[in-house]
């Protein structure tokens, strides 16, 4: 069966962390979309690493990873991302499956994503200018190439044929500045390089691996709230980063699905443009950024930061079928008197519990219900009894609302900073 792992709210909600921590219970942990626009910080003994494309379960020796075909890969990126996770210890030769189907993003993918966010003016979307987009677009336009390609004996004027076609369009949305003798060599060097690695028919690596009775955990990157059918539209993503994204970004039938957990914040961020409801543009959000060092693992940026949603964390909920519940970061609100929580939505002068349809352009009030802060420091405890109790109730009162169970505590970034909240099994 094939376990889920997903982010319920904008991204950013501790991922890497959690995959790492139930890697252990897996056999295979797999990348099923997103490319490397995503930045999932693993922390271990005091030491960060952060990966983009890799899978999170790198650092086990007994787990393969597969970068499945829903994945956008740049060479390039992926190159720099093996060398320092090799560096850091990581067989990454060793362990890494590369599907064959994945699409590659070509550096004028890139170019494109600069020009086109460039011509948008103030109506910018918050793109990381990693190419995600102009790649998945080619995807869907049936122009893309995909790691399987490379193996053609007409993979160069493929290559060029599609480059030379981005630089045209590129002069269509702005100016910029770029070396592409200079981005070619980088590509070609790339290429040859990730030849050395092991690329697979993922589907078929996944369904024999399953028929075996595999433990197989698929791994979501950015987050729920932009999925690019249900998110913020257009301020969301370009793939379905809900649990249905898993049947196309890994080839899994439905009936091969297990539990479904999602991972949210105690508190909410959000990284670009976009609705954020709950946010709070004052001295309590920039605590909340200072305290929860919320600055973007990939491109640096700070993050938006608000009190939690419970109207969205609701709706990601529903789309997605979750089981489990996975709480990060929850020290971050120690020491704060009164933690707010949104319950539900005045939009346009109603009241609602429900997303509403053009959430961008909305008249959104949340309302909220208060709870008592605790001020003890909770990030090195490690039973759920010595909690403190308005934590506890906090926890508590959550579960209620949501209606589905919150299984494990984050209480810091390390491996060894979460707790078990009640009976766990996989």
């Amino acid at each position: 069966m094939v376990d889920i792992l997903l982010g319920l709210q904008w991204g950013d909600e501790g991922k890497g962390k959690i995959a790492d921590f139930l890697t252990p219970h897996y056999d295979i942990v797999a990348r099923f979309q997103g490319g490397p626009n995503a930045g999932h910080s693993l922390e271990m003994n005091g030491k960060k690493h952060v990966l983009n494309t890799i899978p999170s379960g790198i650092f086990h020796p007994n787990c393969v990873n597969i970068i499945g075909n829903g994945v956008v890969i740049d060479p390039v990126r992926l190159k720099s991302e093996i060398e320092r996770t090799e560096e850091a210890g990581a067989n990454v030769k060793g362990q890494l499956l590369i599907g064959r189907k994945a699409s590659i993003i070509l550096p004028t993918h890139s170019l494109l994503d600069q020009a086109i966010e460039v011509s948008r003016g103030e109506d910018k979307i918050g793109s990381t200018l990693r190419g995600i987009g102009p790649t998945y677009r080619d995807k869907i336009g049936r122009n893309g190439m995909r790691i399987g390609d490379i193996e053609s004996p007409n993979f160069k004027e493929k290559y060029l044929a599609i480059r030379d076609g981005h630089i045209g369009l590129i002069k269509h949305y702005a100016q910029i500045e770029f070396d592409i003798e200079a981005l070619d060599v980088a590509f070609f060097e790339a290429i040859e390089f990730l030849k050395n690695y092991q690329w697979v028919d993922s589907e078929y690596y996944v369904n024999e691996a399953i028929a075996n009775g595999k433990k197989i955990l698929a791994e979501g990157a950015q987050g729920s709230m932009l999925d690019i059918d249900f998110g913020s539209y257009p301020y969301v993503t370009s793939s379905n980063t809900i649990a249905g994204g898993v049947g196309n970004g890994l080839g899994v039938p439905p009936s091969k699905v297990g539990k479904v957990r999602g991972i949210f914040k105690a508190y909410c961020t959000r990284v670009g443009s976009g609705p954020f409801a709950t946010e709070l543009d004052n001295e309590m959000g920039q605590l909340l950024r200072d305290k929860g060092h919320e600055y973007g693992a990939t491109t640096g940026r700070p993050r938006r930061t608000g009190w939690l949603d419970l109207v969205a964390l609701k709706y990601a909920i529903m789309l997605s079928g979750v089981d489990e519940l996975i709480m990060m970061k929850s020290d971050i609100l120690s020491g704060i008197d009164s933690i707010e929580v949104a319950t539900a939505y005045e939009v346009d002068g109603k009241l609602t519990e429900k997303i509403p349809f053009d959430i961008c352009n909305a008249q959104v009030t949340p309302l909220y219900q208060s709870f008592e802060g605790w001020k003890e420091d909770i990030s090195q405890i490690t039973d759920v009894n010595e909690l403190p109790v308005n934590f506890t109730n906090y926890v508590s009162k959550l579960q209620e609302i949501l209606k589905v169970p919150i299984k494990i505590l984050s209480v810091g970034p390390d491996r060894v900073q979460t707790i078990f909240n009640g009976e766990f099994k996989v």
